[in-house]
């Protein structure tokens, strides 16, 4: 066998040495509070093969979060951190890296050509560096906010995490560009709410709902299987579910969710494959009330002591949906699934039933979004004279809440107003994504009395669209909507809204005159018809139709913001059998509000909260430092 040249067993050597250097990491210099003693409660797979882990702990006394990065087959260092759309450019990172001889520890940044840099500031603090029979376990912290710019604010909901690995040594820090790594990203909730956990009834049963031997498909799918409750299954309560995850498919398996489809049809056939399949029987277009739902990062969902969610029973459907979504960017092969929730209920019903109830816009064209928006915003509104006529005296509580919209949908928020006054905000996610959806349980439960406002407002970026993207249904159209989770429950089942839809027909003369002329008709508008100019001709164009000849520039784009900003609203204030509550429900004007909430001012760390801005030299156990 040929001897290896000088150089390049030199070459081999510091790899070698820099890849033992990583396995044998035992310690690191201790810094700031010791981290917490018990096992952190929140754990994700990072990557599609489960090679990288990371646990968390909040701590909302100290403003902190503590991280533990698993590793467990190490190469030459990695990369974990922080971006607003889940980018590796522009990230704020953490960074464990060697050049050779020692390893480091550093708070780091990227700019938007991937170039690593060091921070000036030290805010993730390294505070213990350990082999594991796992593989090696970093614990670190970081606080929610730092005013340091090239940091990431921790706010309330959506987290896009990213990684990267590194395969070979790095004479610098400097030298590390992330175009060349291995990455990827995972999206989470890191700020849990810090709840107590409810008693569960002795009586407590438990209901698998499942997949059943599911070859995962070798691409992102979302699956579909239908399952039913036992025939006369009485009315139960849930009082908590939580996910089955099959062992070794937990970085695969993305979210799930159970729907109850209404009680229309006696039968429904039955089926188990993807959701987009051909196949799929069209009584599954029914099945869209949400019973149970789960995230990555989500453990289980307690309701309340004094509530529970009805299912079961003579006035409820037997058949159930569950869907899976299957996360497989890798197109990892030959993995079967069985997946699923399991339901905790009880026959013995709590005090309050728990109800589910939609704010936001209703599902129609009228409400769309301009092509090439970076940040276009539509606004639906519950209003006061709905929650007046449709709220018991002493209100509602709200507990929990899951937001929604389709593809192009960046940023929701729901806020309560009450005689004009913003109050509180139900529930807010500035980095939404609509490939992350969970229930989530509020920090604090909100009370909505008779003659509140619940207002939400949803943000699109249309950036690479060419034509208007309009409300409806399909995937590729869009949706603005909060689930609120509540009780007691109440006949109000829906309560959203959308512009009148003459004031649109307006629009479109105004705009497009030259192209399709004068519309006296009002798609989708309760059967009400909008004055016709006399002499004019009646096109039956649809309002998609007309949203696609609009021509785009700056002026049909400031006037149709301005129409969804000021002109009057249809409410939907809808019982669960969709007949509206007694009332006008057509050209209902805006609410007004006279005083907004003040935007939370970050919290800046101390001088004696943060480290220098020099990195931190690993000690390495039975080697050199």
């Amino acid at each position: 066998m040929q001897v290896p040249s000088p150089s390049a067993r030199e070459a081999a050597s510091m790899y070698g040495t820099a890849v033992a250097v990583f396995l044998v990491l035992l310690v690191a210099v201790l810094q700031g509070l010791a981290p917490p003693e018990s096992p952190l409660p929140y754990r994700i797979p990072l990557d599609p093969k489960g090679d990288l882990e990371l646990s968390w702990d909040v701590s909302y006394t100290q403003k902190t979060i503590y991280f533990q990065l698993l590793v467990q087959e190490l190469k030459a260092g990695v990369l974990f951190g922080m971006s607003d759309r889940g980018e590796l450019e522009n990230a704020d990172l953490v960074v464990l890296w060697t050049d050779g001889d020692n390893a480091y520890f550093g708070d780091a940044w990227s700019d938007q050509r991937g170039q690593i840099h060091l921070d000036s500031q030290q805010d993730y603090q390294l505070l213990r560096a350990q082999r594991t029979p796992k593989g090696l376990c970093l614990l670190f912290k970081r606080p929610f906010g730092t005013c340091d710019p090239k940091d990431y604010f921790i706010e309330d909901g959506t987290v896009h995490l990213v990684y990267g690995v590194l395969e070979e040594p790095f004479g610098s820090l400097e030298a590390i560009n992330t175009s060349g790594l291995q990455k990827g990203l995972q999206r989470v909730q890191l700020l849990k709410p810090k709840i107590s956990i409810p008693a569960l009834p002795e009586d407590r049963r438990t209901m698998d709902i499942q997949a059943h031997n599911v070859l995962i498909p070798s691409k992102t799918t979302y699956w579909c299987h239908l399952t039913k409750l036992p025939q006369d299954f009485p009315r139960h309560h849930i009082v908590m579910y939580e996910p089955i995850i099959t062992k070794g498919n937990e970085a695969l398996v993305h979210h799930i969710e159970i729907f109850q489809c209404t009680n229309q049809f006696q039968n429904i056939t039955s089926f188990s494959g993807s959701c987009d399949s051909k196949e799929k029987p069209q009584e599954l277009k029914v099945c869209r009330h949400v019973l149970a739902a789960w995230a990555l990062g989500a453990r289980a969902f307690y309701y309340p002591e004094e509530a529970g969610l009805a299912f079961g029973g003579s006035n409820s459907s037997r058949f159930l949906l569950l869907e899976i979504h299957y996360h497989n960017p890798t197109n990892i092969r030959g993995r079967y699934d069985n997946s699923g929730i399991r339901l905790h209920y009880t026959a013995k019903l709590r005090h309050f039933n728990a109800g589910i109830m939609e704010l936001g816009l209703v599902y129609t064209p009228v409400m769309a979004i301009p092509p090439k928006e970076s940040a276009f915003v539509l606004t639906g509104y519950c209003t006061a004279k709905c929650t007046q006529a449709a709220l018991p005296p002493l209100g509602i509580r709200i507990f929990a809440s899951q937001l929604h919209t389709h593809l192009t949908g960046t940023k929701v928020v729901t806020m309560l107003v009450r005689d004009g006054q913003e109050i509180e905000i139900v529930n807010r996610d500035d980095h939404y994504s609509p490939n992350f959806q969970e229930i989530r349980m509020l920090k604090k439960t909100v009370y909505v009395y008779p003659g509140d406002v619940l207002i939400t407002s949803c943000t699109y970026n249309t950036e690479d669209k060419n034509e208007a993207t309009v409300g409806g249904l399909g995937t590729q159209e869009e949706m603005c909507v909060n689930y609120i989770h509540y009780y007691p429950q109440t006949q109000l089942e829906l309560c959203k809204s959308h512009i009148d839809p003459c004031f649109l027909q307006k629009y479109f003369h105004l705009v497009n005159r030259s192209n399709l002329g004068e519309y006296c008709t009002c798609p989708q508008a309760s059967g009400t018809t909008c004055p016709q100019a006399s002499g004019t001709t009646c096109p039956r164009a649809s309002v998609p139709e007309q949203f696609a000849s609009v021509p785009w520039n700056s002026f049909s784009r400031v006037v149709l913001k301005a129409l969804y900003d000021f002109i009057p609203v249809t409410v939907h204030c809808n019982k669960s059998s969709a007949v509206r509550f007694p009332g006008k429900w057509d050209l209902q004007p805006l609410p007004e509000i006279i005083s907004k909430l003040k935007e939370p001012t970050p919290r800046c760390p101390t001088s004696q909260d943060q480290s220098s801005s020099s990195l931190t030299v690993v000690n390495i156990g039975g080697g050199k430092v």
